[in-house]
């Protein structure tokens, strides 16, 4: 445990965005798991809608410092990648 004052209030800081930083990655998550689903499904109008919405959050998300920008990047690859070989472009 901190001992400072300094160090407490980091304790809290980081406590915070610890929990705040855990909401932007369930979301995440769920995009993913949203636009992976739409692409199983077939269709390739809400397929193309569900990657655009989670290639969004995921801008939004390393945009604020949650993720690195190459995490963001190699999320969105993964993501387009498995849409372009489902719907063969």
């Amino acid at each position: 445990m901190p001992r400072t004052k300094s160090a407490i209030k980091q304790l809290r800081k980081s406590e915070k965005r610890r929990l705040r930083n855990q909401s932007y990655k369930s979301r995440v998550k769920t995009y993913i798991k949203k636009a992976l689903a739409a692409i199983q499904s077939g269709t390739q109008a809400a397929a193309q809608a569900a990657v655009q919405e989670a290639i969004s959050i995921i801008d939004r998300t390393a945009e604020r410092g949650v993720f690195h920008r190459n995490k963001a990047a190699r999320l969105k690859s993964r993501l387009m990648a498995k849409f372009n070989a489902a719907f063969g472009r």
